[in-house]
C-alpha cells in the first residue's frame, strides 16, 4: 500500500515523542488532546504499525522500534519541507538575461575575461554571448535574438551607444603589390568591411585581384599575410611584428579609419542591458589595447 506522508500527522507524532506525552504535545502544536490521539491513530493505521506505547504507571509515552525509525525520517522530512517553504516564500527576482553579440575577430580571451568580470559584478544578470561577423550580428539584432552588439563598421555609419576608432594599415609583401596581375589578397568572408576595402583599393589602382586566402578568423589572415600569401588591410592592433606595413611607395594610400561600435535597436534599455552597455563603454578602451598585445603574443 502506498501513501504520501501527511506533514500535519508527522508534526503531531514528533511533538508527542519529543515532549513525552499527549498533553504537552497538544500545547506545542495547539491542538486538543483528543485530536492528538486521533492523528496518532490515523498515522498508525496508515503505516500498519504501532508507533507509540503508554507507560500506565507514569502516564508517559515512548516510541516503539517502528516509531523510532519513523522519527529519524520525520525530522528530515519536516526540515526539508520548512526549507522549501522558506525558499519559495522569498521574493528573489530571477536573473535577467542579457544577450550580447561580439565580432568574430574580437572574441579573444581578454574579451571573455572582461565579460566574466561583468558576470561576477552583476549576479542579477545572466549574460549570453554569441560571436559572429558584423553583418550577422546586425541580423540578430533585427530579429530580436540579441540585445546589444559590438560591430565593425565604417565611421559614423548610424547611431550607436559608444564607438571606438580603428586605425587601418596595409600589410603584406611589397613585391605582391607591384607584380603582374592579379594581386593576391588575404581577406575575411564576404560582408566584412575590411574585405570590401581591399577589393576597392586594388581596383582603384586599375589592377585585377584574386583571393589567395580567405579565413573565418583573424589569426588565419594574419598568418597568410606573414607567410607572403597575400596583401590585406588590418586594424593596427592586429598587425604582427613579422608583418610588413605598406605605404604610398608601395602603391597603397592610407585608408580612413573604421570603427568598433556598440549598437542596439531599442532606445530605452532595460536596466540589466543598460548596465552592460555602461560597463563595456567604461572598460573597452583598455581592453582593446590589451587585445592588441595579446594577439602579438599568441600568433
Amino acid at each position: 500500500m502506498s501513501f504520501g506522508f501527511d506533514l500535519d500527522l508527522l508534526r503531531t507524532f514528533t511533538a508527542v515523542v519529543e515532549t513525552g506525552g499527549f498533553t504537552r504535545a497538544a500545547d506545542r502544536v495547539h491542538l486538543t488532546q483528543s485530536t492528538i490521539s486521533q492523528q496518532i491513530k490515523k498515522l498508525e493505521t496508515n503505516l500498519g504499525h504501532t508507533l507509540l506505547v503508554r507507560d500506565r504507571a507514569t502516564g508517559s509515552v515512548r516510541a516503539t522500534d517502528e516509531g523510532e525509525l519513523l522519527m529519524s525520517y520525520a525530522r528530515r522530512i519536516l526540515s526539508v519541507s520548512a526549507e522549501a517553504t522558506e525558499a519559495l516564500g522569498r521574493s528573489v527576482p530571477l536573473p535577467k538575461t542579457v544577450r550580447l553579440g561580439v565580432p568574430e575577430d574580437f572574441a579573444g580571451q581578454r574579451m571573455i575575461n572582461l565579460l566574466s568580470g561583468f558576470a561576477r559584478m552583476s549576479p542579477h544578470a545572466r549574460l549570453d554571448t554569441v560571436s559572429g561577423w558584423s553583418f550577422e550580428l546586425r541580423r540578430l539584432l533585427q530579429t530580436g535574438e540579441i540585445d546589444l552588439a559590438l560591430v565593425k563598421r565604417e565611421s559614423g555609419d548610424g547611431a550607436c551607444i559608444a564607438r571606438w576608432e580603428e586605425q587601418l594599415v596595409w600589410v603584406g609583401d611589397p613585391s605582391l603589390s607591384v607584380g603582374p596581375d592579379p594581386v593576391p589578397i588575404a581577406v575575411f568572408p564576404a560582408g566584412c568591411i575590411y574585405r570590401e576595402r581591399v577589393i576597392r583599393a586594388v581596383e582603384r589602382r586599375g589592377k585585377a585581384w584574386r583571393i589567395a586566402y580567405s579565413s573565418q578568423g583573424l589569426m588565419g589572415v594574419q598568418a597568410a599575410v606573414a607567410s607572403g600569401l597575400g596583401i590585406s588591410l588590418l586594424p593596427t592592433d592586429a598587425v604582427l611584428p613579422e608583418h610588413q606595413v605598406l605605404g604610398s611607395a608601395d602603391g597603397f594610400l592610407p585608408e580612413s579609419s573604421s570603427e568598433l561600435a556598440l549598437i542596439t535597436l531599442t532606445k530605452k534599455l532595460e536596466p540589466a542591458v543598460r548596465e552592460l552597455a555602461e560597463f563595456l563603454e567604461a572598460n573597452l578602451t583598455a581592453l582593446r589595447r590589451a587585445i592588441g598585445m595579446q594577439i602579438g603574443r599568441e600568433s
